[in-house]
């Protein structure tokens, strides 16, 4: 099996794949470029598109030339995979900032100083916009059957729900497989890489490109991951895990990783690190905690810089500790109207994601403390006098939350 498919089952990365055999084949004896789509719909990518990420950096390992499709056009209709309801459509101006945002994410993560193997990064608004809608009606869309259509799941589910989806969004999957067309004509493109629930429309895009051209391209897909828990991957209480310091900061970035679950902090060394196998195997008996900081800190340096990755392991390292000041933690603004108020008021105003009867139960069970002693009383204010001395208070809630709040 070709170097570049091994590793990437090993890693967790696999799913299907539309003829493995020839695609090994054509990934030994040359180098391939190979695409990924990522629709422009918010200022940044969050850490459920990671894993496709982490794929382009696995092709530029074995030298094959990653594709970034930034979905300027498609944007603008909206997949219905995943998705119960249509999505909100935005204004040029805006996708055209998430587009340059995103880029940056890119640039971050992919190499970009080898010219043979730098990302291309293509705006498929490009080709989209210029389309003669009866000429592609009459040259493409004869390719594609509505009965094969209303099987793939991406259209099935929304059905089956009685959620309604439009015409626009039933288009998505044609234009989606048009892409491939187009990149494989100008680029050279022979893969496309995507999620599970991609799999539909990459198979339109090998099959129309055959038609069309006579050409084999194939198709690879990723699973969808979601957390031990069943949650949904990238997503927690706060919201999104952006991939953008000005909305996650590398400290709550790098939080995100320690508070893995005991039980995916194994498959995400694979997954989300460039640590070899052979290195995760070898450590894999360690304390649960140690490997959960490991991963932290991998995972934080990639994306924000070894020096933000050890500053936020020790902030919370040093934090964590029973008696620790609070000093190096990040600063949060308090009105005073809100330290007038009490101490539940207060933490609801810090954390929105804890309910009040929820903080009430924290209380009663000697969890909320400040300066690292304990609150009892519901109805606590905080006297303005604690501010005088080192201008900060310390508050925790649980072992896992704490704040430095300032006036």
């Amino acid at each position: 099996m070709n170097n570049f498919l091994k590793e990437f089952k090993e890693r967790g990365y696999y799913y299907q794949c539309t003829n493995e055999t020839e695609l090994s084949d054509l990934l030994t004896k040359e180098s391939t470029n190979a695409y990924i789509g990522f629709d422009s719909t918010a200022p940044s990518l969050h850490v459920g598109s990671l894993l496709q990420i982490m794929c382009l950096r696995l092709l530029q390992k074995y030298g094959h030339r990653p594709i970034v499709l930034l979905g300027g056009g498609t944007t603008r209709i909206g997949d219905p995979s995943g998705k119960e309801e249509t999505r909100k459509i935005l204004s040029e101006k805006q996708i055209e900032s998430n587009i340059n945002n995103i880029k940056r994410v890119f640039k971050i993560f992919l190499k970009t100083k080898n010219s043979k193997l730098k990302p291309i990064f293509v705006n498929n608004y490009k080709w989209l916009s210029k389309l003669n809608y009866i000429n592609f009606l009459r040259d493409i869309g004869r390719h594609f059957t509505i009965n094969k259509m209303l099987t793939f799941d991406s259209v099935k589910l929304r059905l089956e729900r009685e959620q309604s989806l439009s015409y626009m969004e039933f288009n998505y999957m044609i234009l989606q497989a048009y892409d491939f067309f187009e990149l494989n004509k100008s680029n050279n493109c022979n893969l496309q890489i995507g999620g599970s629930d991609q799999w539909g429309n990459i198979v339109n895009g090998v099959e129309l490109i055959k038609r069309e051209s006579g050409n084999h391209v194939y198709g690879l897909t990723t699973p969808l991951i979601t957390l031990a828990s069943g949650a949904k991957m990238g997503k927690t209480e706060k919201g999104a895990v952006w991939l953008n310091k000005e909305m996650v900061s590398p400290y709550d970035y790098w939080q995100f990783w320690r508070n893995t679950d005991d039980r995916d902090v194994l498959k995400f060394l694979k997954m989300f690190t460039d640590l070899s196998l052979e290195e995760i195997n070898n450590i894999k008996n360690k304390n649960i905690n140690e490997l959960k900081i490991l991963l932290a800190n991998n995972a934080t340096e990639m994306l924000h810089g070894k020096k933000e990755a050890d500053k936020s392991d020790y902030l919370a390292n040093s934090t964590f500790k029973e008696n620790s000041t609070g000093e190096s933690l990040p600063e949060t603004k308090v009105a005073k109207d809100v330290l007038s108020k009490n101490i539940i008021e207060l933490i609801s105003y810090v954390t929105k994601d804890i309910s009040k009867s929820e903080i009430r139960r924290l209380i009663k069970s000697n969890a909320i403390k400040l300066d690292n002693k304990n609150i009892q009383d519901e109805k606590y204010i905080i006297d303005p006098s604690k501010f005088l001395d080192k201008g900060f208070v310390k508050l925790s809630i649980g072992k896992k939350k704490h704040f430095k709040i300032i006036n």
